[in-house]
């Protein structure tokens, strides 16, 4: 299998619109709640995250659900990719119902424990009330994204992306200032978009994939179930860690002030955007090392992540340097606050070359988890956080400003990649 530049493009592409579609419900909330006020952006984003570390239990099955089903596409065992996609879609469909009846329980009573500001958690539990429910459209959406990634045929995910987004901005304008909703506007909007998005990429499966060749007939197996379990398990143990020391971080934030977390809100939320690229590339870079592996081409692991690297260098480098020209422009357009645009620019600065370190670290990373080695990407995620979490609790104890908090993110993906590199050297 030659994967040229061109090829891992036309793959990753699709797969970035896909990834884009969670992303931009973020920052578009973002965009329009920082024009309601400073303490809904800053709710926003606790709540935004405490959504995301429940999606990524989802968001890491599927990874596991997307490696399987790869692999049998790379041994040519095309009728078992469908098999293998309904037992997974079954799965999350489940896994959505139990989430969301256990949000609805227990989010209230722990993030009264966790939040400072009263006027945050009520914002807080306004947002959840209405974007849990959302989890109904987007676990679904996850199943097929794992399946169409798996057999390399992605193009439906542009269009599934632009929906999304073309859902999201209106409502969110008409839900948000239209009916005066506010904050639970905005995320009943983020659900209505991820209906309209599974909507079109169950609309294209059915209309353009060959059914009776990917065996996509409804069956359960749970010997199958069993062995993405077994992969997926650490996977999402994995990607639910790696969201909860985000959910920390923004708690260590909000004890700082309700500005210095509208600030650090503001700054995640165009990361946002540069995360799109890593997590596109490192997502496909699992599928392509797991076809690889099923192809018996164990020796282009590493070319094909170099590859990966130098055109996600290619795509955000560029980008970077244009955030850093516009930097007053782009923050300005989540508030109206000139104290908030002026303190922002250090952390964001900051953050944006985080995306040097973030990208080869993640793609590595996704590299060992295309092996099957989930659990072992389980173990390097925790020696990470251990190290993550002990620097920002030093940090915590001393009077130090906003930008230093977010430059703890260089050790965390410094840390993840040189853990991965590791391992695909000197582990056979």
């Amino acid at each position: 299998m030659d994967y040229t530049y061109k090829k891992i493009w036309l793959i990753a592409f699709p797969v970035m619109m896909s990834i884009l579609i969670e992303q931009l419900i973020n920052i578009t909330d973002a965009l329009f709640l920082g024009h309601v006020g400073d303490v809904e952006l800053g709710a926003s984003a606790i709540a935004g995250i405490w959504f995301l570390a429940i999606y990524m239990l989802g968001f890491g099955f599927s990874l596991g659900l997307q490696v399987v089903i790869a692999r049998r596409n790379g041994e040519q065992q095309y009728s078992e990719t469908g098999k293998t996609f309904f037992q997974g879609f079954s799965f999350l469909l489940s896994l959505a119902v139990a989430l969301c009846l256990l949000s609805q329980i227990l989010s209230p009573v722990l993030l009264k424990h966790l939040i400072a500001s009263d006027a945050v958690y009520n914002a807080v539990i306004r947002y959840l009330d209405g974007r849990i429910w959302g989890l109904f459209f987007s676990f679904p959406f996850l199943a097929l994204r794992s399946f169409l990634v798996g057999i390399t045929q992605t193009k439906a995910l542009n269009m599934a992306a632009f929906t999304a987004v073309l859902v999201n901005i209106p409502m969110n304008w008409i839900l948000i200032f239209g009916f005066g909703m506010g904050i639970s506007g905005a995320a009943i909007a983020s659900s209505l978009a991820e209906l309209c998005s599974l909507i079109v990429l169950t609309a294209y499966v059915f209309r353009h994939i060959n059914r009776h060749l990917y065996g996509l007939h409804w069956s359960m197996d749970m010997t199958v179930l069993k062995e993405i379990l077994s992969i997926s398990v650490w996977s999402m143990l994995q990607f639910f860690m790696s969201v909860a020391i985000w959910f920390l971080f923004f708690l260590a934030i909000e004890r700082l002030g309700e500005m210095e977390l509208a600030v650090s809100n503001i700054v995640r939320s165009v990361s946002a955007l540069f995360s799109v690229i890593v997590n596109a590339l490192s997502g496909v870079t699992s599928s392509l090392v797991s076809n690889l592996i099923g192809a018996g081409e164990k020796k282009n692991v590493f070319p094909l992540c170099r590859r990966v690297i130098r055109l996600g260098y290619a795509a955000g480098v560029p980008l970077i340097a244009l955030a850093l020209l516009f930097h007053q422009p782009i923050i300005g357009a989540y508030t109206d606050n000139p104290t908030i645009v002026q303190v922002a620019w250090l952390p964001f600065a900051v953050m944006l070359l985080n995306y040097f370190f973030a990208l080869p670290g993640y793609v590595y990373l996704n590299a060992v988890t295309g092996t099957g080695a989930t659990r072992t990407v389980f173990i390097f995620q925790v020696t990470t956080t251990i190290a993550y979490l002990s620097c920002l609790w030093g940090l915590s104890r001393w009077s130090v400003p906003l930008a230093a908090y977010w430059s703890v993110e260089y050790l965390y993906a410094i840390l993840l990649g040189i853990q991965a590199i590791i391992y695909l050297k000197y582990k056979r």
